[in-house]
């Protein structure tokens, strides 16, 4: 029997492993489909000799995150690419706005758009510079994260105090409104937004996309070398080197409680794995608390609040094999790994205002993958290895375009919604759609079927809006990993900080089993311990 069952191998399962490995416990980890990593894999079935990431492929948040650098995943094979800039926002016009890790680049080119943004960009970053340390350390830390939050606030102070604190609640719109005079810097904030559901008029808006720009800015939008399955390796390789074990291919349909403890669960096939200490869910929110454990087991309250539990927006991704370079209008966009794609902010507005409206976007904001560029080894010499995902509603009335679209998703809507990310495409790159050699499209429900925690292809495990975070994710007064079943702990990306490839669900979740399972004997030791690492003393 293993001290810890862990429900699902994706990133913040492995990393949950991994943390409870280290202090001593045996994990098994079950995994529903035939390989683990979640929504962090690739394969080769677009074209034999192309990789493709099935889901995630850019993680500025993995390389920011301390978690994963305690990790070392790098002594098991972890290796990091770049793409020679960051990302790209490029205009039907020509101009094109580029994010650099070098800061002089990004401002010279956001002067292009309007002279004076350059040293804008600039001061963003210098106050950013100065919150990273508390700002990262609040981000990567259970909820609430009280001595992070202190020290946060004392950098906040130095920085601006209620000034500040106003400017990263504000709409991205309104943000880049204040902060630049053109549109360069605009887009860089409010595209990074739209890396969540956070429309440009959403509350908070600006300090997501501040935030993601200053990642970008600082750590790049590294990608694994190889393939995003790379880093799901990694933590694999790591976990068995520790005695852990993942089991592939068991679909866990039930938690097992008894005497109002999580003491196992019982997998689709039959079987019953026990657990000594804990059991570690990383599934989605209504997938635990609708499915997994009894609802005798939970609080009226909780099950009332599930009903209210949102969603982030539906994806659609198509995924290509291209013979060549993309043909970019603006040569800047060849060098980037990330490209977004909208002609303008009023543009970004109009498409989430139609997702707001259950319509398909006419003209849909697109996310474009650039892997070759960021990685060399993902498809032949001379050919690009890319993608692109938008975001679309999950329930859908009506097609802004007017072309049939119903939501059905299938073959005909998947080619409809497949040629319209194309033909946005082609807006910026003439003659993009004669290089496809190969092309694949991975519509809400093929993303469901492949990753069961991306329901209706929402992939940050619940909206990214103010009302569902902090003390309010996953649900109103928890926004912590610890659930109301003792020994059951939620490591999904449904828990604080949310969706990302950073491992923090998962870690928050293994220290809070460790925190529970502490001998009562090493709590005073400990605490001895923790005081003479903060002051340094020497043990």
């Amino acid at each position: 029997m293993p001290d810890a069952v862990v429900i699902g191998a994706g990133p913040n399962g492995l990393v949950a492993a991994n943390v409870l490995a280290d202090a001593g416990w045996s994990v098994e980890v079950l995994e529903e489909q035939p390989e683990p990593g979640g929504a962090v894999r690739h394969d080769r079935g677009v074209d034999p000799a192309f990789v493709n990431d099935l889901f995630s492929s850019f993680y500025p948040l993995a390389a920011a995150s301390p978690v994963l650098a305690g990790l070392c995943l790098e002594d098991h094979g972890l290796r990091w690419s770049h793409a020679p800039s960051v990302l790209a926002h490029p205009l039907t016009d020509g101009r094109c706005a580029v994010l650099d890790r070098s800061i002089d680049t990004t401002a010279a080119s956001l002067d292009t758009f309007e002279a004076g943004d350059g040293a804008a960009w600039q001061r963003l970053h210098r106050v950013w510079q100065s919150l990273r340390p508390g700002l990262l350390d609040a981000l990567f830390t259970p909820f609430p994260p009280i001595r992070a939050t202190a020290r946060l606030a004392l950098r906040l102070r130095a920085a601006g105090g209620l000034r500040m604190a106003r400017s990263l609640v504000l709409p991205v719109r309104r943000l880049g409104e204040e902060e630049f005079r053109g549109q360069g810097g605009r887009l860089l904030l409010a595209g990074n937004a739209l890396h969540a559901d956070l429309a440009p008029e959403s509350a908070g808006s600006g300090g997501f996309g501040w935030l993601m720009a200053m990642l970008g800015q600082t750590y790049g939008f590294p990608v694994p070398a190889g393939g995003s399955g790379a880093l799901t390796s990694a933590l694999v390789r790591r976990l068995e080197t520790r005695g852990g074990r993942v089991r592939c291919g068991q679909r866990v349909e039930h938690v097992v409680v008894r005497g109002g403890r999580a003491v196992g669960v019982r997998t689709a096939g039959g079987d019953a794995v026990r657990a000594r200490r804990a059991v570690l869910a990383d599934v989605s929110v209504p997938a635990l608390y609708g499915g997994l454990v009894d609802p005798a087991h939970l609080p009226t309250q909780l099950l009332d609040d599930l009903t209210r539990f949102q969603w982030d927006f539906a994806t659609f991704k198509v995924d290509w094999a291209l013979d060549g370079p993309v043909p970019w209008q603006s040569e800047q966009a060849s060098r980037a790994g990330t490209v977004h794609l909208a002609d303008g902010m009023d543009e970004l507005t109009r498409f989430t205002a139609q997702i707001a409206m259950r319509q398909v976007p006419d003209r849909p904001f697109t996310i474009f993958g650039q892997m070759t560029t960021a990685d060399a080894t993902r498809s032949p010499q001379g050919t690009e290895s890319a993608w692109a995902y938008t975001h679309i509603p999950h329930e859908i009335r009506a097609d802004a375009a007017d072309e049939g679209i119903t939501g059905r998703w299938d073959t005909k809507d998947q080619e409809l919604m497949a040629e319209r990310v194309e033909r946005q495409v082609e807006r910026f790159a003439p003659g993009f759609r004669s290089l496809i050699r190969g092309r694949r499209i991975l519509a809400p429900p093929t993303l469901e079927a492949l990753d069961g925690n991306l329901v209706g292809g929402a992939i940050n495990g619940g909206t990214t809006a103010m009302h569902q975070q902090l003390v309010f994710r996953p649900l109103p007064g928890t926004g912590r990993p610890e659930t109301p079943v003792p020994g059951l702990y939620l490591a999904s990306a449904g828990a604080h900080p949310g969706g990302g490839v950073h491992g923090a669900p998962g870690a928050n979740a293994a220290r809070a089993a460790l925190r529970r399972n502490r001998p009562p004997g090493l709590a005073g030791a400990q605490r001895l311990l923790a005081h003479r690492d903060r002051t340094g003393a020497k043990r």
